[in-house]
C-alpha cells in the first residue's frame, strides 16, 4: 500500500519539472480491469489518464509524477497545470510493463520474474524511474533483480534473454543482452562435476540442469553429467541472442567440437528442412516439416518449413531463414571437423536456394573443401538453384573439388598448417584422395543421367583429379558408361573423347570383361581394353602358377610355407 505524504514531497522539483502536489492522500488496495481498461480501486477519482495501445490506465497524477521524471517533464512542458491525458505507444515492454510500474508507484508488492523484469527494467528506464525522485525507485529495484537474481540463475538467464526478443534495442542499450549470454556462457563452460543438478529438459536426449537451484531433487553425484545439456535451452533463443551466446562460449574457451555440435543443433531447431536424409531427388526438401520428429512438438522456434520445388520460397520465409543460415556461417569455428561435412553440404544447399550473401557462400564452399573426403554422393546431389540448365549444380561440386585440392596442396607444401586442425591429419594421408575419386566418379555416376549434362562439364570434372588419385578407374568407367547410354546421339568422335578419360589398364577383370562386349564403346577402345584383359589373365595365370611352384617346392622338403601371397 502506497500512501502519499504532501508536506514532505508536496513541493518536490524535478529538473525544474512539474510541481509534484496533491490535495488527498492516495490509498489503493490494488488494481481492477474493466474491459481494456485498468482502474484504481480507491475511492479517489482518477485525474490522470496514460494511453498505451488500446489499453488506457485511469490513475491519479501525484503518485506517477512523484517517481516517474519523464511524465514529470512531459507535464512541465506542456505548460498545462490540467494536463489529464498522456499516450505512451512506444514505452517498452507495452501494456503489461506500465501495469507493473504504475502498481510500484502505488506502493502495491510486485511479483518480480524471469518473465517480466526485463520489460519492465526497459520501462523504467523510459520512465525515468531513477533515485533522484525517490531512493529504492524501479529503476534500482529491477537492476537488484536483474543482478542477484537473474545473473546468478540458468534458467532465469535463458528466460530473460528470451524475453528481450521484443525490446529491442531497450535490452541492448540497457546490457541486459550482453549480461545474460555471458552468464549463459559461463554457465555452460563451468565444470558440472559434483554440482547437484536436476534435469530441465523436456526431451530425454537433451536435458540441462538447474544450476541455480541447489536444493532440488537430483540424481545422484556420481552421475555424469552429459557434455551437451545446454543445448536445447539455449536453442530457444533468436539467431542473433544465440549468436551472442556462441561468441562468449568461443572466450571462454570451450572445445571447438562442442560449440559445432550446438550449432547443427541448433540449426535441426530453426531449419528442419536443413536435417532430411538425402535422396537423390531434385524435391527432396518437400513435406521437410516431417524429416525431424522432434520438430513437431517443439514450440519455442519460428517453425519456418523449406517446401519443395525449385522455385523460391515465400519472401517472409526466406528472409528469416536467410539470416539464420548467414549467422550460423559466421560463428561456425574454424578448424576442421567442428561440425560434419553432411551438415555443411546441406547449410550449403540451402544457402544456395535462398541466395545466400556470395561471400559468406565462397566461405562454406571453403569449410566443405576442408573436409570433402567425407562427403557422400546424396549430400552432393545438389539441384541447380540458378535455373541453369543441369538438373544439378555440378559446377559447385567442381569448385568443392578445387578448394579440396588447393587445401591438400597447402597442407602438404606447409606441415606446419596441420596445427590449425587440433592435429588432425590429412595431408600425409593418401587415402583422402583416394576416398574423393570414389566420390566423385559415383557422382559422376548419378549426373550422367542427365541428358542436359554436357560432355565438357563430365569432362573437366573427370579430369579436375590428379592420376595418382585412382588407382582402379572401374568407378570412372561406369560413369563414362552411364553418360554414354543417356546419350545416345554422341558422336564417334564424342564417344572416342569421353572413353580417353579413362585408363583400360586400370580396370579390373571383371570391368574389362564387361567393356569387351560393351557395343556403346568406340571400337578403338574396345580393342584396347581386350588386349589390358589379356594381359590381366597372363599375370593371373602366371602369379598362380608361381604360387603353385612355391607350394610344391616346399612340400618336397616337408617345409610349410609362411605367408606366402
Amino acid at each position: 500500500m502506497w500512501e502519499s505524504e504532501t508536506e514532505s514531497v508536496g513541493g518536490r522539483d524535478y529538473n525544474k519539472g512539474a510541481l509534484c502536489s496533491s490535495k488527498h492522500s492516495v490509498k489503493s488496495d490494488g488494481f481492477e480491469q474493466r474491459g481494456q481498461s485498468w482502474h484504481v480501486a480507491t475511492d479517489i477519482p482518477s485525474d490522470f489518464l496514460v494511453q498505451i495501445g488500446d489499453v488506457s490506465f485511469h490513475l491519479h497524477k501525484y503518485p506517477l509524477l512523484s517517481r516517474s521524471g519523464k511524465m514529470n517533464r512531459v507535464v512541465y512542458e506542456s505548460h498545462d497545470a490540467e494536463l489529464n491525458t498522456m499516450v505512451l505507444d512506444d514505452l517498452p515492454g507495452g501494456p503489461e510493463a506500465f501495469e507493473l510500474a504504475a502498481k510500484f508507484c502505488y506502493g502495491i508488492a510486485l511479483d518480480l520474474t524471469a518473465t517480466n523484469i526485463s520489460g519492465l527494467r526497459c520501462a523504467a528506464e523510459y520512465l525515468e524511474m531513477t533515485e533522484d525522485l525517490e531512493e529504492g525507485n524501479l529503476i534500482f529495484k529491477t537492476e537488484a533483480f536483474l543482478s542477484y537474481v537473474v545473473l546468478s540463475s540458468w534458467r532465469d538467464s535463458i528466460l530473460v534473454l528470451k524475453s528481450c526478443e521484443k525490446l529491442s534495442p531497450w535490452a541492448e542499450n540497457l546490457q541486459i543482452v550482453r549480461r545474460c549470454s555471458e552468464s549463459i556462457a559461463w554457465k555452460a563452460c563451468a565444470n558440472p562435476k559434483g554440482i547437484r543438478w536436476a534435469y530441465t529438459g523436456k526431451t530425454p536426449k537433451v536435458s540441462s540442469p538447474k544450476l541455480n537451484d541447489m536444493k532440488d531433487s537430483s540424481p545422484s553425484r556420481n552421475q555424469q553429467v552429459p557434455p551437451d545439456w545446454w543445448f536445447e535451452d539455449v536453442s530457444i533463443l533468436r539467431i542473433d541472442h544465440f549468436v551472442r551466446v556462441i561468441t562468449a562460449i568461443k572466450v571462454k574457451g570451450m572445445r571447438f567440437e562442442l560449440i559445432g555440435a550446438a550449432i547443427m543443433h541448433y540449426a535441426s531447431k530453426w531449419l528442419p528442412g536443413l536435417i532430411k536424409e538425402g535422396t537423390g531427388i531434385v524435391d527432396e526438401e518437400s513435406n521437410s516439416s516431417n524429416s525431424n520428429g522432434s520438430s513437431s512438438s517443439w514450440k519455442g522456434g519460428l517453425h519456418m518449413i523449406v517446401t519443395g520445388t525449385k522455385d523460391d520460397p515465400p519472401t517472409f520465409q526466406a528472409k528469416d531463414q536467410r539470416m539464420i543460415i548467414e549467422s550460423l556461417i559466421s560463428i561456425i569455428p574454424p578448424q576442421k571437423d567442428s561440425v560434419s561435412c553432411s551438415f555443411l553440404l546441406r547449410l550449403l544447399r540451402m544457402a544456395n536456394r535462398l541466395k545466400v550473401a556470395p561471400a559468406l557462400v565462397t566461405e562454406l564452399e571453403k569449410r566443405v573443401g576442408m573436409q570433402f573426403e567425407q562427403a557422400t554422393v546424396a549430400d552432393l546431389l545438389i539441384p541447380s538453384y540458378n535455373k541453369s540448365e543441369t538438373l544439378y549444380d555440378v559446377d559447385l561440386v567442381q569448385r568443392l573439388l578445387e578448394h579440396f585440392l588447393v587445401q591438400e596442396q597447402m597442407e602438404s607444401s606447409s606441415p606446419s598448417r596441420q596445427q590449425m586442425y587440433e592435429g588432425t591429419q590429412r595431408a600425409t594421408n593418401p587415402k583422402a584422395k583416394m576416398r574423393v575419386a570414389r566420390l566423385v566418379d559415383s557422382y559422376l555416376t548419378e549426373v550422367s543421367r542427365d541428358k542436359n549434362l554436357s560432355l565438357t562439364k563430365f569432362q573437366v570434372l573427370a579430369e579436375a583429379l590428379p592420376e595418382s588419385a585412382r588407382t582402379c578407374d572401374d568407378g570412372l568407367y561406369r560413369a563414362i558408361d552411364s553418360y554414354l547410354k543417356a546419350h545416345p546421339t554422341l558422336s564417334e568422335h564424342e564417344r572416342k573423347r569421353l572413353c580417353r578419360l579413362m585408363d583400360c589398364q586400370k580396370l579390373s577383370i571383371d570391368a574389362c570383361m564387361h567393356a569387351a562386349q560393351n557395343e556403346r564403346l568406340p571400337l578403338r577402345i574396345v580393342v584396347q581394353v581386350l588386349f589390358s584383359e589379356q594381359v590381366k589373365i597372363s599375370n593371373a595365370i602366371a602369379n598362380s602358377s608361381l604360387k603353385e611352384a612355391g607350394e610344391n617346392h616346399f612340400q618336397d622338403y616337408d617345409i610349410k610355407p609362411k605367408n606366402i601371397t
